[in-house]
């Protein structure tokens, strides 16, 4: 076995090629399959949880396994990238153990152990690379501090900001502004609720959860729960998605992906410490897209529902009542008013399968509510 050095590379035997990437916390694993021009095809050379098998190439929760002899002629090497999942350190140079072990037909190849990583919060880590007729690694090392959202950009997949989605469609009036002090409150659309409950303490630390069930039983509906942060200027700052669980030191934590909307509560779940947002966190815009292009017309029951993590009580509640043949909605926001929070439901629909196609609709949605 030997020990790769950063920029280093070995050949590898015939066989099946197997990945593993240890660390001290949890890590997001990836795979990128890459043509001689550097880029993708496309978003089906992109092997993660939510997409896990390509020709040649199959996700673990652990690393990537390639079959060589299986992957497109097409493709000149697999990139595998790691990713931080909010569950550890906000940064590869707070991670500690840090490791990629490389195997064939089970036997021990190579080791990679990076070093000198600060504040990058994705890592290319190994690539796996035909040279000559046969297969190589290299130790990569090379991180990216805007986390896997770069690296993907870098490598050609589409994340939807070149077309930009259509603006919401004019609202229906406010039916008014409810409060706390009568108990759990439901929502009905482009209603606004005040986060407050007299004589009650600020709240502090809150969960959005959001569900959604098959409108056929026995299908899988694989949706995926963002946030998206805007500024007072009615801009996106920042966002918590499955490339990016995480967010101002971990004030915002995504809980990880559901696959297929199956079983009771919530689907996914996305934690807000409010207390220690800062100040241009001026709004939150909770969205849910279908990465796959799945329609809502495919779901039913889809809600969203706000939690007081403090007292563990159920605080608002909006069910999703309509459906449109899209691959996005904007479910709620919650935004500031002085100094305490309210939550008003949305319920746009929208076409955009990440996150990133729904900044400027969030973007709008925000700037009508003052």
């Amino acid at each position: 076995m030997q020990y790769l050095p950063k920029g280093a590379n070995a050949p590898l035997p015939s066989g099946p090629v197997a990945v593993r990437v240890t660390a001290s916390s949890p890590v997001d694993i990836s795979a990128l399959l890459v043509t001689g021009s550097g880029k993708v095809r496309g978003d089906a050379d992109f092997v993660f949880y939510n997409q896990p098998t390509a020709p040649g190439v199959r996700y673990d929760p652990a690393g990537v396994d390639i079959e060589p002899d299986r992957v497109d002629a097409a493709i000149e090497k697999v990139v595998v990238t790691a990713s931080l999942d909010g569950r550890g350190p906000a940064t590869f140079g707070a991670l500690g153990g840090l490791r990629m072990d490389v195997a064939v037909a089970g036997t021990p190849v190579a080791v990679f152990e990076p070093d000198g990583l600060g504040p990058e919060r994705a890592l290319l880590c190994v690539e796996i690379y035909r040279r000559d007729g046969r297969w190589k690694v290299r130790a990569i090392g090379q991180g990216y501090a805007d986390g896997l959202a770069g690296i993907a950009t870098d490598y050609g997949i589409t994340v939807e900001e070149d077309v930009p989605a259509p603006p919401p469609a004019a609202a229906p009036a406010s039916t008014g502004k409810v409060d706390l002090d009568k108990g759990r409150v439901s929502l009905q659309k482009r209603q606004t609720v005040s986060l407050v409950k007299t004589g009650a303490p600020a709240l502090r630390r809150v969960a959005m959860g959001l569900g959604w069930d098959p409108a056929a039983s026995g299908r899988s509906i694989d949706l995926d729960a963002s946030a998206i942060v805007v500024d007072g200027r009615g801009k996106k700052v920042e966002s918590v998605w499955f490339m990016s669980k995480s967010a101002y030191r971990g004030a915002i934590e995504h809980s990880g992906d559901n696959l297929t909307g199956d079983g009771e509560g919530d689907d996914e779940t996305i934690i807000v410490d409010l207390s220690r947002l800062p100040a241009e966190a001026q709004a939150l815009v909770f969205v849910v897209n279908s990465f796959q292009g799945q329609k809502f017309t495919e779901v039913r029951s889809a809600y969203c529902r706000l939690l007081d993590l403090d007292s563990g009580a159920e605080l608002v509640r909006f069910d999703l009542t309509d459906s449109e043949p899209s691959t996005g909605v904007i479910m709620c926001v919650l935004h500031r008013s002085g100094p305490t929070w309210d939550m008003t439901a949305i319920g746009d629909f929208q076409d955009g399968k990440t996150a990133r196609a729904m900044y400027g609709p969030a973007e709008t949605v925000v700037r009508g509510l003052r």
